[in-house]
């Protein structure tokens, strides 16, 4: 693997851009000061695997609902019909999501080992963070693979143009407004936000962001802030939260949806895809696929595999078992009450004794990469690594 360092971007100056979480809380910086070089061919090596894979994903998807298998991925109950709902009705939008993968450089095939659905971060880093890296470096901005800004930006027009020619959203938008939302206390995830609902505004919709608690949800008349009605929620919860901590809040939210009153963003469906548990449903449906690893709702015999559950974040409550079913290595965690799933294991790619596992962002196509820099189970202490195309 090819590594070049770079100069770094001062905590005053990703300040200046918003960017405040730059230092882990080991005062360690949380962006890395070096970039993954790596050929135009492994870029569109990236784009090509997460567009087929998203394809996969809505196959999958639909073998799901027309199969009733909502309770073999982990999902909620209180979920089920909201998620139904939101798939038949196109104008439930998938903004964008985030696959994580292993491989790709070196001649190493790419594997898909989860996608991020519903609440992807490192937009900030990824869109933002790693293209200023390489202007401080003097280098060109189109050394990278990265356009994430701007595509989704044109998937918030499809929202209204429901097709792929976002041309056409100021002819067809009356004035429909989102209203962004994450819960008050988190940095990352209130600025995530506001640069989603910097993006949306760009593109032509009127918007506004309040922290979740100040959002007024009413089942028959929809979402309110501040009096005003907003058409859109884009609300930065994980749906299994809302379904397990706010039942309420899932009841209401199912009745908006069945009453037309409100779009929720990212859409329930979204779910189906962020459960890991799909990467079995995955294996079934294409079986011994290039871009997938065999994966089971049972532990698999005589391979090394990873124990992972069908939702989680930040590496909890993941295990790493060797042929025997040993416990190699593992990171404790908030999710194992939800079901299991059983994924080969492949090695990481691996640079020093760092694992380096690249993130491609998808909107409406495959848009943006990034890498993430850490243990061989990445946690909250990963690094944001930025790359460039030599």
């Amino acid at each position: 693997m090819e590594i070049k360092t770079l100069k770094p971007l001062s905590n005053e100056f990703l300040e200046s851009i918003g960017f405040a979480w730059h230092t882990d809380p080991n005062q360690t910086s949380y962006v890395a000061n070096e970039a993954v070089v790596l050929s135009e061919a492994e870029a569109e090596g990236f784009y090509s695997a997460a567009n087929e894979l998203y394809d996969m994903f809505v196959e999958a998807g639909q073998y799901v609902i027309d199969n009733n298998l909502f309770f073999e991925l982990g999902i909620p109950f209180n979920l089920i019909e909201s998620i139904k709902m939101s798939w038949e009705n196109e104008v439930h939008w998938h903004i964008y999501g985030r696959f994580d993968f292993a491989g790709g450089l070196e001649g190493r095939p790419i594997k898909l080992l989860e996608f991020n659905a519903d609440t992807p971060t490192m937009v900030y880093e990824t869109a933002i963070i790693q293209w200023a890296l390489l202007k401080a470096n003097g280098m060109e901005n189109h050394l990278q693979f990265n356009n994430l800004y701007q595509a989704i930006g044109e998937n918030f027009k499809r929202m209204i143009t429901l097709g792929d020619d976002p041309t056409r959203f100021g002819e067809i938008y009356e004035g429909w407004k989102i209203l962004f939302s994450s819960i008050e206390g988190s940095l990352e995830e209130e600025m995530t936000m506001r640069l989603l609902e910097q993006i949306a505004r760009e593109s032509g919709f009127e918007t506004a962001f309040s922290y979740v608690h100040e959002a007024k949800l009413d089942e028959a008349s929809g979402l309110f802030f501040n009096d005003q009605n907003y058409e859109f929620w884009f609300k930065l919860i994980p749906w299994e939260n809302i379904a397990i901590d706010e039942p309420e809040m899932a009841l209401l939210i199912e009745g908006m949806i069945r009453n037309k009153n409100t779009i929720f963003l990212n859409p329930a469906y979204t779910l189906l895809f962020q459960s890991k548990r799909m990467l079995k449903i995955l294996w079934d449906l294409f079986p011994n696929h290039p871009l997938l690893l065999e994966s089971s709702f049972e532990p698999l015999k005589g391979k090394k595999q990873v124990k992972k559950h069908a939702f989680g974040r930040e590496g909890e409550s993941v295990q790493i078992w060797s042929e025997q079913g040993e416990v190699l290595s593992e990171k404790a965690g908030a999710y194992g009450n939800f079901p299991p799933l059983y994924q080969e294991f492949v090695e990481p790619n691996l640079h020093q004794g760092l694992f380096y596992q690249p993130n491609v962002f998808y909107a409406y196509e495959a848009c943006a990469l990034g890498f993430r820099r850490g243990g061989e189970i990445l946690d909250n202490y990963a690094k944001f690594v930025s790359h460039y195309i030599r």
